[in-house]
């Protein structure tokens, strides 16, 4: 994982989408736009420059009843927002020998 910021990642929607699917393996559609409190266009436009980026795959599976629209990060998407998360972090001086960054990293003091 490279420490890097990621214009992409860091618009304020984009970061918490992106954290929102970090925790999970996918999301649907109206639960992000739920949980960000944002309209359907302004949720799709951010998805789509995260998707444009290789970020995150949309998919519509279909079946019974209505079609949902799932949203999940890619390898690239979840390597980009790491990078981005541990630039961020770096601003506030978290040194690399810290209990945080021992944990991150598996070690334990």
């Amino acid at each position: 994982m490279s420490e890097r910021f990621d214009e992409v990642v860091h618009a304020p929607n984009r970061l918490r989408i992106c954290a929102l699917l970090a925790a999970s393996s996918s999301a649907e559609f109206a639960v992000l736009r739920d949980i960000l409190g944002v309209a359907d266009s302004v949720l799709s436009k951010h998805l789509k420059v995260l998707q444009d980026a290789g970020y995150l795959v949309i998919s519509k599976p279909t079946g019974r009843g209505r079609v949902k629209t799932w949203v999940s990060l890619t390898a690239e998407g979840r390597r980009a927002y790491a990078g981005h998360v541990q630039a961020l972090k770096a601003l506030f001086g978290e040194p690399a020998g810290s209990p945080e960054a021992a944990r991150e990293h598996g070690r334990t003091r």
